[in-house]
């Protein structure tokens, strides 16, 4: 197949380098020359992924038509640029199975991808969302992964586990689309969270607490939003919130952690060359637990410890002191 993949970041030069893998014709699409010129002449993405050589037959592009056509287009921007994307290219699109590997919720409209995408009038043949643990500094190095592909189509599902599982990239399928987006986008303000107890010096206990009870707010707004409960016991839901919460890799723990050790949100960012997701679906999950009534007590917490200069010591404090009930 012809695989497009828009967006050259690290995850999605990992997933252009797992479809290479099993031989699929690759075309990358990029906003930057000088990332579009490295890929194709060094085979290198050193600003993304530090020493990896990736497959002489991904090609790159800093032209949106070279893209055109593919049977299958991974979308691998960051959440809030989705819609100027696909705005440009509406009939594009249309005629292209979109793979979503954004992990976030817009800002404004409280839309998953997925209603993004039929927001702007994109009609796919089919919509799949791919997420799960995987850190793509992993993923490019052959480190056995698995990830969930969730469609309303469950063949669709099953084309795209064909067309990107490896011997080190196992793709399991889904029917919950909504489940696993809410999954994909929470988790990362969780991380967040789990980088200020990082940086602030507390420990396991402290850790393990908020990632069990971070997945139960991220269920309780999944499942208010017709979500499946045992997603968030699977793949996209406990496997990559630990992940995200405990790996160095994590760029939002990493916003966390600096978070915590008092830098400014401000100052982190502009020290970073990728999106930490995590900041800005903070401000969009709590516009969508708001509209549907579902109270987020530790995203809540996040946002008014990056947001408002909240200090960290204080907020887990807060947290700690709630009202006593069952747990839930």
């Amino acid at each position: 197949m012809k695989v497009a993949v828009i967006g050259a970041g690290a995850w999605g030069t990992a997933l252009a380098s797992v479809a290479a893998e099993n031989e699929h014709d690759v075309v990358m699409w990029a906003r930057e020359e000088h990332v579009v010129h490295e890929i194709n002449t060094l085979h290198t993405n050193n600003n993304f992924l530090p020493d990896v050589t990736l497959a002489g037959s991904i090609r790159a592009t800093h032209s949106i038509d070279d893209v055109h056509g593919a049977d299958v287009t991974i979308i691998a921007t960051p959440t809030q640029f989705i819609r100027s994307v696909l705005t440009s290219q509406v009939k594009f699109f249309s005629s292209t199975t979109i793979v979503n590997v954004a992990k976030g919720i817009e800002i404004g409209t409280q839309l998953r991808v997925s209603q993004l995408v039929e927001d702007v009038g994109v009609t796919p043949r089919d919509y799949v969302v791919v997420s799960g643990p995987s850190h793509a500094e992993e993923v490019v190095r052959r480190m056995p992964t698995t990830v969930v592909a969730a469609s309303s189509n469950i063949e669709a599902a099953q084309r795209i586990q064909t067309v990107l599982s490896t011997e080190t990239f196992r793709v399991y399928t889904s029917a919950d689309v909504v489940g696993v987006e809410i999954c994909g986008a929470l988790k990362n303000v969780i991380a967040i969270a789990a980088g200020i107890v990082d940086g602030i010096g507390f420990g396991d206990n402290t850790k393990a607490a908020l990632i069990t009870r971070g997945l139960a707010e991220i269920a309780r707004l999944g499942v208010a939003l017709g979500a499946h409960q045992q997603t968030f016991f699977g793949l996209a839901g406990l496997g990559d919130l630990f992940v995200t919460c405990a790996s160095v890799h994590s760029r939002n723990r990493y916003v966390g952690e600096q978070i915590g050790k008092g830098k400014s949100l401000s100052s982190i960012l502009d020290g970073m060359s990728a999106v930490a997701e995590g900041v800005s679906t903070t401000k969009a999950a709590l516009e969508l637990s708001a509209f549907v009534g579902v109270e987020l007590p530790i995203a809540s917490k996040v946002s008014s410890i990056i947001f408002d200069g909240e200090d960290p010591k204080d907020a887990i404090r807060e947290l700690m002191m709630r009202p006593m009930k069952n747990e839930e």
